[in-house]
């Protein structure tokens, strides 16, 4: 099994839990207490809680925020949904919009009367790079981003999604500074949560060494047939996003599973839903365009004879879903 979608579904190898992490108003908590102090050393955070991650726990995050917000489009479904919802409820969103290669438009946050910033230092599905610091220096908001691919400390607060890091639904964690959101009484903190998120980012690795070496193998095969949506240059390096033309990439998605190669098309989709990628979308392609988009991650070695066969079968799978479309 070749797992290329590490970075949308990672899961927990071992999973522990005991009655030590179930929390009491009128006990000591001790390992939640020091499971907390392991947050605030580790991250430099004085303040955590946790919350749903979804478009529902986003929205409550938001009405905790007194002031104005912007979202950018290139934040996960959730946050970008739960900005939705807000707004339904008769409240501004400020939002952020991608340019066509890919990065946020940082003339839409310029000089603008933001309070709160949700935008991390990556895109959604595309894993384009965003320098925070930069950010800065056009915006006194403060923000707040998804550190679950690569978190960047010049955020004032970071969140992380469980799912992603672990495979388990479970609520997302946040982390902040300054008061910038409402503590929660420690009945009401998901303990479970705090626990394995800290286990999964303290077991969290990336394989920075791989990217070059599929980009070459995929121009090599796939020759006219294969596009970049971003420079893949400047994405983490530890991701590469791409389209393979002609096709939709769900239907890739599924056939290379039957050869055990896990690879995706955006967030959410690791078993090729058939929505096609927002933030393509979002950077000014097409839907039809945007549904050959196709993102892997690496996270373990592969040898040049594996890349090699990834590749191949890949193009053998492409041709074949090629010829029944045709």
């Amino acid at each position: 099994m070749i797992k290329l979608n590490c970075l949308q579904y990672k899961k927990l190898d071992h999973l522990d839990i005991s009655q030590d992490y179930s929390v009491s108003a009128l006990g000591t908590n001790e390992k939640f207490d020091k499971l907390c102090l392991h947050y605030y050393n580790k991250f430099q955070y004085k303040s955590l809680k946790t919350f749903s991650f979804s478009k529902e726990g986003f929205l409550g995050l938001f009405l905790e925020l007194e002031g104005n917000i912007g979202v950018s489009v290139g934040e996960t479904q959730a946050v970008v949904d739960g900005a939705k919802l807000y707004e339904k409820l008769g409240f501004k969103i400020h939002w952020v919009n991608l340019k066509k290669d890919g990065t946020v438009n940082l003339y839409d946050i310029k000089d603008k009367n933001i309070d709160f910033l949700f935008l991390s230092s990556y895109v959604m599905d595309t894993f384009a790079k965003i320098d925070l610091k930069k950010v800065k220096r056009y915006t006194k908001a403060n923000i707040i981003s998804n550190g679950t691919a690569q978190k960047d400390f010049l955020s004032d607060a970071i969140y992380f999604d469980n799912y992603k890091l672990t495979g388990f639904s479970v609520s997302g964690v946040l982390l902040f500074n300054n008061n910038l959101f409402e503590l929660l009484p420690v009945g009401q903190i998901d303990s479970i949560a705090l626990k394995i998120c800290y286990e999964a980012l303290e077991k969290q690795q990336f394989n920075e060494n791989m990217k070059q070496l599929f980009v070459e193998q995929l121009i090599e095969v796939f020759n006219d047939d294969i596009c970049f949506f971003v420079n893949y240059k400047k994405t983490l390096p530890y991701s590469l996003h791409f389209g393979l033309k002609y096709i939709k990439a769900r239907e890739l998605i599924r056939t290379m599973a039957l050869n055990k190669i896990f690879i995706t098309n955006g967030e959410g989709c690791s078993l090729g839903l058939s929505k096609p990628s927002r933030i393509v979308q979002a950077m000014g392609y097409d839907e039809i365009v945007s549904r050959c988009a196709i993102s892997l991650s690496f996270d373990q070695e592969i040898s040049n004879d594996e890349i090699k066969n990834v590749v191949e079968t890949m193009f053998k799978k492409y041709r074949q879903i090629r010829v029944l479309n045709d």
